[in-house]
């Protein structure tokens, strides 16, 4: 069965009237956690959308950078990107359902993040509205003001660049922490981890831009310990 298959499942599944916090609560445990995953993407992507008042057709294409959509599949993502639009429920709700989900799985919630992100920028601007959503999403899945700049200065373009904030860790840290960091980012980047923790197959190849700029930042810092 396909993850698009499973994600019109799970939404033939609500009540009437029930909204998609009910689908969070339903989907807690792998292979679910896979369709979880995509639909608080589509589902938080659609949110930000309408909190800075418009929807492009970039900001729709955006996700099929980070999903690969079938033809006759785009019905199903439509569904989710309008019931998110058109749910009472706020953005804060949305995002408290995906923190409890991936509670402990930090690295998975990086990677929701990273997929809003993109999703921010399809449109060439990073708008002030879209910052102040992603920061509040990020202090709701309990991610640390190092590692959100640190997402910001590897997407949003001509951000100053500081790769103590890729690795998430600080200046005063030791070679040795700042490697043990490093050696950690790369494995959580793994392709094989990255789909035991429920991330579509689809949405790793973005695990390939982390890596280059996780290497590229302990390169730069091992450098300047060096010299």
């Amino acid at each position: 069965m396909s993850l698009w298959t499973r994600i019109s499942d799970a939404l033939a599944a609500l009540a009437n009237g029930e909204g998609l916090t009910v689908v969070f609560d339903r989907l807690r445990t792998p292979p679910e956690r896979t369709v979880a995953f995509t639909i608080a993407i589509i589902a938080l992507g659609a949110k930000m959308a309408k909190a800075d008042g418009e929807v492009t057709r970039d900001e729709v294409s955006a996700f099929r950078r980070i999903f690969t959509i079938p033809p006759g599949e785009e019905a199903n993502a439509a569904r989710v990107f309008n019931l998110a639009r058109q749910d009472v429920a706020g953005f804060e709700a949305y995002a408290r359902k995906i923190a409890a989900m991936f509670k402990g799985d930090r690295e998975t919630l990086m990677n929701i993040m990273e997929g809003l992100f993109h999703v921010a920028l399809a449109d060439g601007d990073y708008h002030a509205l879209e910052n102040e959503f992603l920061d509040e999403v990020a202090r709701i899945f309990g991610l640390s003001a190092t590692c959100v700049r640190g997402l910001k200065e590897r997407l949003v373009p001509d951000l100053p660049h500081d790769p103590y904030d890729i690795l998430d860790v600080t200046p005063e840290a030791t070679l040795s922490e700042i490697r043990a960091a490093w050696k950690a980012a790369v494995r959580a980047n793994h392709p094989d981890r990255l789909v035991a923790r429920g991330i579509p197959p689809e949405a790793v190849r973005l695990a390939e831009e982390r890596l280059i700029a996780v290497n590229a930042a302990w390169e730069e810092i091992e450098r300047a310990r060096a010299a």
